[in-house]
């Protein structure tokens, strides 16, 4: 709860709150990664991962927020090919293989976390966390209605979801976090906090619901898929960060998947400004 109110606060006051926190995050959720991925092995490296993930996602928030010119967020890449040369100059490479995690970091983390700047900066570079804000409550509100109806009927009636990869996850829990991402996007929709009136094309209840379906969808892969690396690596928790709820990894695997899916569909559909 505490991690969620700071959320909240940096969606709600101004971009540079919402840098500073988003940034934050970014470093822990990559750490938390390539602890888990790497071990001990290659900490420099995993530095230099971290830094190409922060430098990716300051130079769009600085494209997005302030101007900065588009073709300037081709230095991302520079950290990258640093990160890359720097494994030619690895000495023990008896462990090698998690090296391409460092990169996964940068793909699986840096990339979407990035993408989200689009979702709270207008064109003119006006910042309103509120489209943002509505994304993850969609998200979180799926979770909460997966696991009430999954720990109350999923347990004992129908099929499991992905028994492999997450044993405790079943149909009943799926389509009770589906009903209550839906109701929660309607709510929002009617109260006019989504989507924020000012920067609405085409929006309209239509709009509402298949992007309700999709987040849903899409961030339910997002958890199967940090389930996935942590049975790997056969750990619980991607951290420790929050107690008693783990890291913020886990947290937010659902929205690495979701919300960049969410932000392309109205990007492609044209029925918003971002």
């Amino acid at each position: 709860m505490g991690f969620a109110a700071i959320m909240l606060a940096a969606l709600l006051t101004n971009k540079i709150v919402y840098g500073a926190v988003m940034l934050f995050a970014l470093v822990v959720m990559m750490w938390e990664f390539l602890k888990m991925t790497c071990g001990s092995n290659y900490k420099y490296s995993q530095i230099l991962s971290i830094i190409a993930g922060a430098t990716l996602f300051l130079l769009v928030y600085f494209f997005k927020g302030f101007n900065l010119p588009g073709r300037l967020i081709i230095l991302a890449f520079v950290p990258v090919f640093i990160l890359m040369i720097n494994s030619l100059y690895i000495k023990d490479k008896s462990r090698f293989d998690k090296f391409a995690n460092l990169y996964t970091a940068i793909i699986y983390i840096a990339v979407p976390w990035s993408v989200m700047n689009f979702s709270v900066f207008a064109p003119d570079g006006t910042f309103n966390g509120y489209l943002l804000l509505s994304f993850f409550a969609i998200i979180w509100g799926s979770d909460v209605g997966a696991y009430l109806f999954g720990i109350t009927l999923g347990q004992k009636y129908g099929k499991k979801l992905f028994p492999s990869i997450s044993p405790k996850k079943s149909w009943i829990g799926f389509w009770g976090g589906l009903f209550m991402a839906v109701a929660i996007a309607v709510i929002l929709y009617f109260t006019g906090i989504f989507p924020v009136s000012e920067r609405s094309v085409r929006f309209d209840l239509c709009n509402c619901i298949v992007l309700a379906v999709l987040l849903d969808i899409a961030g339910v892969y997002g958890d199967l898929i940090e389930s996935q690396w942590k049975r790997h690596y056969e750990v619980k928790d991607s951290g420790t960060i929050i107690p008693g709820h783990g890291g913020l990894l886990d947290r937010f695997d659902s929205a690495l998947i979701a919300i960049p899916i969410g932000i392309i569909y109205l990007l492609v559909w044209d029925v918003m400004c971002l």
